[in-house]
């Protein structure tokens, strides 16, 4: 399967942690916003990230993708079939998306995307705007995270990939969970930063990560 995107997007790396754990191969391709890429604008007529090419089926943004790929290869099912389960995973998977990812991709574009790597520059306003919101979502997540186990109990789901992949972003912008003040959410991180998947995929996105961050610092 190609996956278009670059792994510093938690959409990106969502869809990557999901193939792996389904022992699906994936290769990264290049796309995003402003690329004329003919095939990547095939698979995203929107130009945004990410974006698949699954055996000539086509399919774009984060949500949908995993969606698709937990109907066409369902074990390990990520995504529960009962309509509780169902719901509350979608809602963290929104959460994930657009609340904790809404306040925490302000930094990141406008601190390290944006001024660094594009070269567009970016604007510190929004970024302190960000920050400064992303404590409620964090404190709120700490007051629902169980102390063992996953967002939806004993199964590891798309929550988990979901809300963690955007923390893993922020890392890169030093917005770590901070575990002396939300020790559960950190317990939490840890345990999915041990699962295979994850861990496999932070090994691809590491060595990518050091290339990034080289150039951000030229």
């Amino acid at each position: 399967m190609k996956l278009y995107g670059a792994l510093i997007s938690p959409f990106v790396r969502k869809i990557a942690v999901v193939a792996t754990e389904k022992g699906i191969s994936w290769e990264l391709a290049r796309g995003g916003p402003g690329s004329g890429d003919p095939d990547f604008l095939a698979a995203s007529p929107l130009g945004k990230i990410p974006a698949i090419d699954d055996d000539g089926f086509t399919l774009a943004d984060s949500s949908a993708i995993a969606l698709y790929l937990d109907a066409k290869y369902p074990e390990p099912r990520l995504i529960p079939q009962d309509p509780q389960g169902l719901g509350r995973v979608m809602f963290f998977d929104e959460f994930g998306d657009t609340v904790l990812g809404g306040a925490g991709l302000k930094v990141l574009f406008n601190r390290l995307v944006g001024p660094k790597l594009l070269k567009v520059g970016g604007d510190e306003a929004v970024a302190a705007q960000g920050e400064a919101e992303l404590p409620r979502w964090t404190d709120w997540l700490e007051s629902v995270v169980p102390s063992e186990g996953w967002l939806m109990g004993a199964d590891f789901t798309l929550a988990d990939i979901s809300v963690a992949a955007l923390f893993r972003s922020i890392e890169y912008v030093g917005l770590g969970i901070d575990a002396a003040a939300r020790p559960k959410t950190a317990a939490w991180y840890e345990r999915v930063k041990a699962r295979p998947s994850w861990a496999a995929v932070a090994e691809q996105e590491d060595a990518f990560a050091k290339r990034i961050m080289a150039l951000a610092e030229g």
